[in-house]
């Protein structure tokens, strides 16, 4: 095979990775990624690193779950785990999907009411419109193309305004391998945490993996697995630019001359006067993107969730398939509609996903070790202590976020 077969062959693989990043840079990491630069600067850009080195692990463990087994982390688990557990889990995941859509409407709703100054429930509506649309009408691979588009679009946007805001890279450089972190910063930290490592993209990556012909062999499989990898890192890595960029933006627009920044809308705003008209259509223009499109790959998890748990049958025309694009969006929808605070009901969203997450990793944890199940894929040693650490370390930073946040910051 000469090279550009090769690379021919890479990009025909490239895809259900950037599915999973698009969801990492949706409206919830715009409200934590703000408050993090706009509060603390460029101190939490370590979080970015740490959890994006996180995220390729646990990515890459879901989606090897899905090529070994042929089957989601979703019907993985209904199959394996005791009903009543694989009932809970699957209730806390749906949880979880509610609050990615609720930040996922949202972000579209702001970005249109900044662009066109419509009602916040109307850009919703149109959101809600959109992604239904999206998933239902097009052929998946076509959808695939799409929200690639619509990634390339916001991170063009990102690239732009950091041109703009030209941030003191000094500063900003060591701040992503050196920890900072205190009782004030903890919660935004979590919510960072959260709106990177998400639930339901363990259980998409498993699922969308099936769009490629892996094959049917362990000798197949095992030649394709490095394809996976390179899709993977490639995707996530483009991610930490992104919400790296984000923090970046806000701590040289913000926090450099000491703005208090309560909302994105506020955001827009005050990015406007102090970074120029541009940079503030460039943030609208790109919330609208992230919105819609992170609306899309969040329904098309709990697509995915629903029908895996319940036993059915994901078939784009049945009832089922459609209703459950609708199911999170409902919820989503009236919160909105009721005039909730956007700035704060986005930040609570991502550390929602954040304490939820440990009721996704453990189960993949134990399935990716099974042999039985995962054959000569089975997790080595050295994978599974890894993984184990990080699950680990996010279930103590979640008790000491909830430790914080009772104590109203003072641990």
């Amino acid at each position: 095979m000469n090279i550009r077969e090769k690379g021919r062959k890479i990009f025909s693989f490239l895809g259900p990775g950037f599915l999973i990043t698009v969801g990492f840079i949706d409206p919830g990491n715009w409200a934590t990624n703000i408050e993090g630069g706009s509060s603390f600067g460029y101190d939490l850009l370590w979080v970015i690193t740490l959890s994006t080195l996180m995220l390729v692990i646990i990515q890459s463990m879901a989606a090897k779950l899905g090529i070994a087994t042929g089957k989601s982390l979703a019907v993985n688990i209904r199959e394996e785990f005791p009903e009543p557990a694989a009932a809970f889990i699957g209730i806390t995941v749906v949880g979880a999907c509610v609050a990615t859509d609720v930040a996922e409407l949202l972000g579209g709703a702001i970005g249109f009411r900044l662009l066109f100054r419509m009602p916040l429930w109307a850009g919703a509506l149109i959101t809600v419109f959109l992604k239904v649309f999206l998933i239902i009408s097009q052929r998946y691979h076509r959808l695939e193309r799409i929200i690639m588009g619509f990634l390339g679009v916001i991170s063009l946007c990102y690239v732009a305004e950091l041109i703009i805001v030209r941030p003191d890279w000094g500063a900003a450089l060591p701040s992503f391998v050196i920890p900072r972190v205190n009782g004030k910063s903890i919660y935004t930290a979590m919510g960072i945490l959260g709106a990177v490592v998400m639930p339901h993209n363990i259980f998409l990556h498993s699922n969308v993996i099936h769009s490629r012909d892996w094959g049917i062999t362990d000798e197949k499989k095992q030649s394709l697995l490095k394809y996976e990898r390179i899709d993977t890192f490639s995707a996530m890595g483009l991610g930490l630019v992104v919400n790296a960029a984000m923090i970046i933006v806000a701590a040289r627009v913000f926090h450099t001359d000491g703005v208090v920044v309560t909302s994105i809308e506020d955001a827009s705003k005050t990015l406007t006067p102090l970074a120029g008209p541009l940079a503030g259509f460039l943030f609208a223009f790109a919330l609208v993107f992230s919105g819609v499109s992170s609306s899309v790959t969040s329904s098309m998890a709990e697509v995915n969730v629903i029908t895996g748990f319940l036993g059915k049958p994901e078939d784009p025309k049945t009832l089922l398939y459609r209703a459950a694009t609708f199911v999170t969006a409902i919820p989503s929808f009236i919160l909105i509609a009721s005039g909730v605070n956007t700035y704060k009901i986005l930040i609570l969203s991502q550390v929602v996903l954040s304490i939820q997450l440990p009721f996704t990793l453990i189960p993949l944890l134990i399935l990716c070790r099974r042999r039985r199940i995962m054959g000569q894929f089975a997790s080595t040693n050295t994978e599974f202590i890894t993984a184990l650490l990080i699950s680990a370390l996010i279930i103590v930073l979640n008790m000491y976020l909830l430790y914080s946040t009772i104590t109203g910051g003072n641990a």
